[in-house]
This record gives structure tokens, sequence and C-alpha cells, in this order.
């Protein structure tokens, strides 16, 4: 079938990204979907600094690629052996499908999948295959989804089935922002009712953990970043402090106002030195994570005493350490009770043609998430 979607056909490519263009809108054939694979008509996907980092270098990914990792839409066809999902059925996609037999899956930890990891690396469904073509020439899928586009055929291990009154520009969030952020507090780091937990780094899965970390029944919640609208953001949010980590004694205020430093830090800006101010803000025997995806050359340096002195923790967290079967219901079931309003990480709609102007203003932090609404087009 022929589909629109926004393809990547060189990388790196430098903003402004209205004028150098990175993402054409193409016309592309889709082929029906595999065994095991289903077919979705996209409602809604959000953009996120994920894509950006394929846009920008920093994650080299295949070329060409159809961009898009944080969807949500309608089954509209499935693939021999699936009996689970049907057409109709409304799904949000995982960007990290899951074999189900590899060690990782096996211990309960399917964001490690090893064949799902191996896909996104190639460009590819779990399956290996390609279902997308233009001119008879392959395009590569993002991260199993490929969701800039107004259908996909992805793997049945990428979609998680959801009720059908959810919107599809709120149900989008909860592929990535919401799985990454929320997971990391209450996955990764544990948090416990009456801790301290603090975020560096509030763009959309730092704000989503700062709503995590209310949800989790946090005593303080901090939040700390370069812009003061994104403080005040984090504040609306329910964060009980905020600090501009542009301060050079903002170290010091934090541990002075959390009397030590915090449980958990957690670091969403993908920058070493936001690495490294969570680290210095986190107190003997806490725990630092990090799920800001860093330029592959970065390095960051651990003073190595303090591990054993002060009994440190520094964790890694990849899609929130979820299991989105589990992890996807369960958060919105927090939201319909009202205590995850991931609608107001929204910042704006908009339609598939307006996306390179979209990735402008998510580069400049002018949006928490900006969500292409297909059905709004």
């Amino acid at each position: 079938m022929k589909i629109r979607a926004a393809v990547l056909r060189r990388s790196p490519v430098e903003p402004p990204f209205q004028a150098s263009r990175p993402l054409s809108i193409e016309d592309l054939e889709l082929a029906s979907p595999g065994n095991d694979e289903i077919l979705v008509r996209i409602g809604a996907a959000g953009l996120c600094h994920s894509d950006l980092s394929v846009i920008n270098g920093d994650r080299p990914r295949p070329m060409p690629m159809a961009l898009g990792h944080e969807a949500a839409g309608t089954v509209e066809a499935v693939g021999p052996g699936i009996h689970d999902l049907a057409p109709d059925d409304h799904v949000v996609m995982s960007f990290m499908p899951s074999c189900g037999h590899c060690l990782p899956c096996a211990e309960g930890r399917p964001a490690l999948c090893i064949a799902g990891a191996d896909a996104n690396r190639k460009g590819t469904l779990l399956s290996g295959a390609r279902r997308l073509m233009c001119e008879e020439v392959p395009i590569h899928h993002h991260l199993g989804v490929s969701g800039f586009a107004t259908h996909a055929v992805v793997s049945r291990h990428s979609a998680i089935r959801i009720d059908p009154d959810i919107p599809f520009t709120h149900a989008a969030l909860f592929g990535c922002a919401v799985l990454t952020g929320v997971g990391a507090v209450v996955n990764t780091c544990r948090a416990q009712p009456g801790q301290t937990v603090a975020v560096v780094g509030l763009g959309g899965v730092g704000l989503a953990a700062v709503l995590g970390a209310v949800a989790s029944g946090a005593e303080r919640v901090v939040a700390v970043d370069l812009a003061r609208d994104k403080l005040e953001i984090a504040l609306s949010l329910g964060a009980t402090d905020a600090f501009l980590a542009s301060d050079l004694d903002v170290v010091e205020q934090i541990r002075e106002a959390t009397k030590g430093g915090v449980d958990h830090a957690l670091e969403m800006a993908g920058a070493v030195k936001a690495f490294d101010l969570a680290y210095r803000i986190t107190r003997r025997g806490g725990t630092t994570a990090t799920a800001g995806l860093a330029n592959p050359s970065s390095q960051f340096a651990i003073p190595a005493v303090s591990l054993v002195a002060e009994e440190r923790r520094v964790l890694g967290s990849y899609l929130g350490s979820c299991v989105p079967s589990r992890d996807v219901p369960r958060f919105i079931g927090l939201y319909r009770r009202g205590r995850l309003p991931v609608d107001r990480l929204l910042s704006s709609t908009g339609p598939l043609e307006g996306i390179n102007a979209a990735f402008d203003r998510l580069h400049a932090g002018q949006v928490i998430r900006h969500v292409i609404d297909f059905e709004g087009a």
C-alpha cells in the first residue's frame, strides 16, 4: 500500500531544520504485515530528542530511514500467527521490541532484549525484515516503529493494546516519554514514599520523571534545568523545589536544601555536565541514574573512592527499565485517576508537513512534546 512518511536520507544535518530540511515527506510503499506483525494506522506521533539525535548524528543509524518511535494508532490488519490483536484495536508502540526468550527477556528485562537491540541498530523489524520501499530501494525502520507516517508495520512485540477512549495525542506519549521518565523513577531507582528525588534536565522525559516522582509519593521533588520556564513548568507539575543549573553554587544550594543531598538523582539531559551535577547532589548511600542518551564519544569520570566510602549506586535506565506490556496499562491507570497528568506534557500538535519546523522548536527547547496529529490533519 502507498503511505506518506517523513524520511531522513542523510545525517548529520545542522539546524535550522526549516532551512536544511533533513526530513522529506515522501510516498513510500508499505508491504503487508508478515508473521507476528501488524499494520497500524498512525493516529499520533511525538517528536523526541532520540529522533533529533539521529538527525544531528549523535546516534548513527543506517540511511535512508523513516523516523519516529513514539506513536499510537489503530490496528488495520494482523499478520499470520496473531490471535490477541484484531482490526480496530488501539495500540501504543514501544521502541524496543522484545523476543521473549533471550537472557534479558527471560530475566524480566525486555528493554535489554538482545534481538530487539540488534534489529533497532540495523534498522529492521524484530523479524529482520524491512517493509518499507521507495522506488525499489529499502527504507530502514526507526526503532521498529517509523511512526512519522500515515501507516506502519510493526512487530506484535512492539505494540501494547490500550482502551479506545484515550486520545492518540496523549496515548503516543506513553510509548517513550512516560515509559522512560516515569519508569526511571519507579523501576530503575525504585523511589519510595517519603524519599527525595531530583531530576536534572526537564525535557519531555525529564518532566515525565517529575510526574513519576510526585506519583511515587516523594517528599521532595527537586527540578534542575538551564531554563527558568522549564522550572516553572516543573513546579506546576508538583515539584517542590527548583534550581537553575547555571548557578555556580547550585550543588551547594541543593545539598543544603535537602540536608546532604537527595536519595535519587536522575539525569535526563544527555549531557556529561548534567550527569556530573546529578552525581554531586546525590546523598551518601543514594542512587544516581541516567536515562539521557549522550553522544557515544562522551565520557563520565567518577571519584572511585566515593562509590565505596559512600556506598553510592550509579545506574543506567533504558526504556525506564520497563516491561511495556505491564507498565503501559498501569501508567495509563494512574493517568485515568489524575495521578499522572501526561496530557500536560503536550505543548502543541501539527501536521506531518510541519515536522522540520517542529524539530527546530524542539532543538531550541521551546516545546516539551510536539505531536504530529494525523487524525487532526
